[in-house]
């Protein structure tokens, strides 16, 4: 898992040394996908899903995001 991209904190804190403190919070890739989460268990196209392959897809959508916002970056 140490290889994905996690997109660093979601709300980072700034510390003393005007860098975001590690480990604080959320990260991206979690903010992410806890947003695509909401709105597939929202939508009725995924009620026969179980909430392992919701999360797993969830994941797999915020993974894309993070890809698509490093090309944006570039």
């Amino acid at each position: 898992m140490s290889d994905v991209n996690n997109g660093g904190p979601a709300f980072p804190v700034i510390g003393n040394e005007g860098e975001p403190s590690p480990g604080d919070g959320m990260t991206l890739r979690d903010y992410f996908a806890a947003k695509t989460m909401q709105g597939m268990i929202g939508s009725q196209a995924y009620i026969n899903m179980t909430a392992e392959d919701i999360a797993r897809c969830a994941y797999a959508m915020a993974d894309a995001m993070l890809k698509a916002r490093e090309v944006q970056h570039e």
